[in-house]
């Protein structure tokens, strides 16, 4: 009809003309409505997206953990997306250790470089928030806000008292003047070598929250200083010297940002984020549908890069599937580069060496290995990271401690509080070196120390094979079991650059000569309720590591401390270190050797 009608009016035809091309150029340049990417980071954000499943726990959670490897994929692709105007975060709850900061907060300044608005709201300001939301360029606290930006307060405990009442003697050995983990267990105070450690190392921290905050927020230090020191300023007061640009309460916050971006932008909760949620369990038939799914099948996947994270203590039981997971990858065509990612303190002296080997069969293929140091990759987590082609940290990850402690419990006297007595046949003079009812003997001291002295020796080796002339200097006066901060060790050479998951990342990239890197964590993370009926992997030509179950004496002691009615009352960060000592007395009762370094604890 309308053809016909412009063939007949030659008038009409001329207008329709005119008209359609403008209404046409109109469509096509109206644009799309904004996108706030919005992050709510409550509870810990994990490094390897695995939990701990139990039969026990009732509250299994059908929720996947969001991990780091998940932010930064998601604020990176933030800060290049066109359609990205802002990125809102509220940091109230988030559970993230220094390190993790640090990176979360150089992605924000990038989202920040980019040209969009970084928001932060939070209901506190502590050392942590202070520094993640100087990258802000609108930093939001509620007007009431609990403001405890003070400076750092490093606590370490000793346990000795508690060993004492509960008749249990820690015997200690160990390899180098600084390696002092095993002061906590046989001291009440730390030595003077311990003592000198944590001072440089809180220094380090400490001046890189102060220099951090200072720029950002175009401060010059003196006046971060005097913030922190003065210890009296209310939310008002951190408003008027400038550690704040606005107060207000979380929904007049709300309202700010929708009345800056319109009703109409995308406000996206999930934005470039897997989905968090798992499985939807609505009867038993869902359950049942969970238990008998095919697992273990890789999607068909393009050229990727290998993300694999080593997170918490290296024992036998930790490192088996991360152990499967590197020799499994080594064989895959299209893994074309591996990011170890590593948090741990280190562990079992033997299992740091499975793993080390694992990464030396990685190696053997000619692909490269990247490492990517978390909050804390020391003692035998350093050991695994030492053959990586590059070596990522932060200026505050927690590396270094380059020795071997040895040591043993000796739960003799707790036995005789519960009535239990032993009797000993021994054939073979040094058969009852490790025996938990007695302590060593001269000779079995000796052997225990010599046994020792290899370990470290072949520690040392394996750093000066990994680093080679990176390293400044003899690595003796490096190690000995000394810690040092992301930012010295950079100094010293134990790492090569500065940087995070990200960075570590787009490094392994290039050496793999690939544009545009897929990168991919592995295992996918997974829920508990997932992890809970997961089927067990397959063993790759026949590989496996078998860890023994918990002793009887761990669990009679584990029963003997957690009795005591006082435990119960302690506060929760007290009561954790309780925890982890017992597991930590059960790795000692496994393996005698351990490259574990010090708990400092900073708040």
């Amino acid at each position: 009809m309308l053809r016909s009608a412009m063939r007949s009016h030659p008038i009409l035809a001329l207008f329709f003309s005119t008209l359609l091309p403008w209404v046409s150029s109109a469509e096509e340049k109206k644009t799309p409505p904004p996108v706030v990417a919005v992050y709510d980071l409550e509870e810990v954000i994990s490094e390897s997206g695995q939990t701990e499943p139990s039969m026990l726990d009732l509250q299994v959670d059908a929720a996947r953990p969001l991990t780091l490897f998940d932010l930064t994929r998601s604020l990176q692709k933030a800060a290049a997306d066109p359609k990205v105007r802002a990125v809102v975060v509220d940091a109230d709850g988030a559970g993230l250790d220094f390190a993790q900061i640090q990176e979360l907060r150089r992605r924000l300044l990038a989202v920040k470089s980019a040209g969009k608005d970084v928001w932060i709201y939070s209901e506190g300001l502590s050392n942590g928030i202070a520094l993640l939301a100087s990258a802000a360029n609108h930093f939001t606290l509620m007007p009431e806000a609990d403001c405890s930006f003070h400076g750092i307060h490093a606590e370490s405990m000793y346990f000795k008292g508690l060993l004492d009442k509960a008749g249990v003697r820690a015997e200690v050995i160990h390899i180098g003047d600084f390696k002092s983990y095993g002061e906590v267990f046989n001291r009440s105070s730390p030595s003077e070598e311990a003592r000198a450690q944590e001072e440089k190392l809180v220094d380090s921290i400490f001046s890189q929250i102060v220099s951090d905050v200072a720029t950002a927020r175009g401060m010059d230090r003196e006046k971060v200083r005097s913030i922190i020191d003065d210890g009296s300023l209310n939310a008002k007061g951190m408003l008027t010297a400038g550690m704040v640009d606005h107060l207000m309460f979380r929904t007049d916050f709300v309202r700010k940002i929708r009345e800056t971006y319109g009703e109409d932008a995308d406000y996206d909760r999930g934005y470039e984020l897997p989905e968090l949620d798992g499985p939807e369990i609505g009867g038993i038939m869902d359950l049942f549908k969970l238990m008998f799914q095919e697992g273990g099948k890789d999607k068909s996947r393009k050229d990727f890069i290998a993300v694999v994270a080593m997170d918490g203590d290296i024992t036998d039981e930790s490192v088996a599937p991360v152990r499967a997971q590197i020799l499994k990858l080594a064989k895959e065509d299209k893994a074309k580069a591996l990011v170890l990612r590593v948090n741990s303190p280190g562990g079992s002296a033997l299992a740091s060496e499975v793993l080390w080997e694992a990464t030396d069969e990685w190696k053997a293929t000619g692909k490269p290995f990247v490492v990517s140091m978390g909050g804390v990759a020391a003692s035998g987590g350093y050991y695994i990271s030492s053959a990586a082609d590059r070596i990522f940290a932060e200026a505050g990850t927690i590396t270094g401690s380059i020795g071997v402690v040895g040591m043993k419990f000796v739960i003799g006297g707790a036995m005789e509080k519960l009535g239990i007595t032993t009797h000993t046949i021994q054939r073979g003079k040094n058969a009852g070196a490790m025996s938990m009812m007695r302590g060593f003997t001269e000779e079995e001291a000796a052997l225990v120390k010599k046994s020792m002295q290899e370990v470290y020796a072949t520690f040392k080796k394996r750093v000066t094979d990994g680093r080679g002339k990176a390293l400044k200097g003899d690595l003796e006066p490096l190690a000995g079991g000394r810690v040092y901060s992301g930012a010295q060790a950079l100094e010293i050479g134990l790492v090569d650059e500065i940087g995070g998951l990200h960075e570590a990342i787009q490094h392994a990239a290039t050496l793999a000569k690939l544009e545009k890197p897929e990168p991919l964590l592995l295992p996918e993370p997974k829920s508990g309720l997932e992890g809970l009926f997961a089927h067990p992997a397959e063993e790759e030509d026949d590989e496996m590591i078998r860890a023994p179950a918990r002793s009887a004496a761990a669990r009679g002691l584990a029963r003997t401390l957690g009795g005591n009615v006082w435990l119960h009352t302690l506060p929760k960060p007290a009561a954790q270190a309780v925890s982890k000592l017992l597991s930590r007395m059960d790795a000692f009762e496994k393996t005698g050797v351990l490259m574990i370094s010090p708990d400092i604890h900073l708040r």
